[in-house]
């Protein structure tokens, strides 16, 4: 799968790097942005079990 990404990415090598680092920046954004807010309304996290 990482070799045909590489392979579909127009550029010389370095560019193609600097351009991989730039997209997987933007995926970490959008997760944290977004996707994880979402999520956390149906992921118990603060519903303990163990009483203290």
């Amino acid at each position: 799968m990482y070799g045909l990404i590489w392979r579909a990415l127009p550029g010389p090598g370095w560019f193609r790097a600097l351009f991989l680092l730039a997209l997987a920046a933007a995926v970490v954004l959008v997760c944290f942005e977004w996707v994880f807010p979402w999520a956390s309304q149906y992921v118990p996290m603060n519903d303990n079990t163990v009483e203290v």
